[in-house]
């Protein structure tokens, strides 16, 4: 199988996605290589903001700047757990760097500079994340489960989460509505 490496891509999720997860999804991989890949969910905010978080690990918010921030369900893997996408990339305690400018970070230190209004311009917090298997994500792939295209970080920070699926599918010259619910169909 020919290797391909979609990280900085989002994965659109095809109508006819099934799984309650990720159905109607915008994904951001941040890591993709033989070990599998890793990515978080960007599009589906949760009933929850970043002040809540913040009170829930004990941590006081001392800026106002992101208190309404909301957090966002990242995926099925861990979700009793914090992600931080973040730009810019910055020095944090555990930093995935998705990109020169990109990281994902999950150490505590981030959450505690965001609350003091010294952390990053832009973030987006999710609980959880979205995990593949070495070859699954090929695999699905080539089921026709997922569109990729490459991802732009202003979709993700700068535009609401319910205008993030229907601009990332502009990036392909399609739109979202269109797509037929049955593979090779139009």
């Amino acid at each position: 199988m020919q290797k391909v490496n979609l990280t900085q891509h989002f994965l659109i999720a095809m109508p006819n996605m099934v799984d309650p997860h990720f159905a109607k999804t915008l994904t951001f991989i941040c890591e993709h290589n033989e070990q599998g890949a890793l990515g978080v969910v960007v599009n589906r905010p949760i009933e929850m903001n970043l002040q809540t978080l913040l009170e829930q690990v004990s941590i006081p918010l001392e800026s106002d700047a992101f208190k309404s921030v909301p957090v966002h369900f990242g995926g099925p893997v861990q979700i009793d757990r914090g992600f931080v996408l973040h730009k810019p990339l910055g020095q944090w305690q555990s930093t995935l760097a998705v990109s020169s400018e990109i990281g994902l970070t999950t150490s505590k230190d981030i959450l505690q500079a965001v609350a003091r209004g010294e952390g990053p311009r832009q973030i987006l917090v999710t609980l959880g994340y979205a995990g593949w298997a070495p070859g699954q994500l090929e695999h699905e792939l080539a089921q026709n489960a997922w569109l990729t295209v490459q991802a732009k970080p202003e979709v993700i920070f700068e535009l609401p989460p319910e205008a993030r699926l229907p601009a990332a599918m502009s990036l392909l010259g399609i739109d979202y509505a269109s797509l037929s619910e049955q593979a090779g169909h139009a």
